[in-house]
């Protein structure tokens, strides 16, 4: 849903400032224009600067708040499974900014599953980096990414770490992303 119309803030909203990362009060009656809702998250502009508003958060914009968000409806049960679904969920996590998911962004340098040590029963560890170095999304999106790892059937645990080694750069973006983004 992108909105070329105004939205009045129906309360006061915690957003997060793009790129800066940092939390602030988004007032009631504030005008917000939602550029972006992918994922289950929402960038809107507010007075010519950009945020991102989360899912729970939805009824502020005026909006219904979508029920938390499950893995896939069957459980899966071999770890080839886990980590595909795995794989399915990092791809409904959205750079704040860009309309592609993290995954096709190439965002994504690593996910790994082990085993905790108790029947099917397994931790996610996961490291990503950003499109920019300075950007402080980084905790906003490996908060996303935990979320929606621990939704998945097996796992128990799920450790994002955001890393910068080696940087990101438009070549590790899938041709999909690519193709989406016109630089194809």
């Amino acid at each position: 849903m992108i909105s070329n119309e105004p939205i009045t803030l129906t309360r006061d909203v915690e957003g997060t400032v793009i790129p800066a990362g940092t939390k602030v009060t988004l007032q009631k009656g504030g005008q917000a224009f939602i550029t972006q809702s992918l994922g289950g998250t929402y960038t809107v502009i507010v007075k010519g600067n950009m945020f991102r508003i989360e899912a729970k958060d939805a009824d502020a914009l005026g909006l219904e708040v979508a029920a938390k968000p499950t893995a896939n409806t069957g459980t899966p049960s071999t770890v080839e499974e886990i980590e595909k679904e795995a794989w399915n969920q990092m791809r409904t996590c959205y750079d704040p900014e860009i309309p592609v998911n993290i995954v096709d962004l190439g965002l994504v340098y690593d996910c790994r599953l082990e085993p905790l040590g108790v029947p099917d029963r397994y931790k996610m560890g996961v490291k990503i980096t950003l499109t920019a170095p300075g950007c402080g999304m980084g905790p906003a999106l490996s908060q996303d990414v935990q979320t929606k790892l621990l939704a998945i059937e097996g796992i128990d645990e799920a450790h994002v770490e955001v890393v910068f080694d080696p940087q990101w750069n438009q070549g590790m973006m899938s041709e999909a992303a690519k193709l989406q983004l016109g630089l194809l």
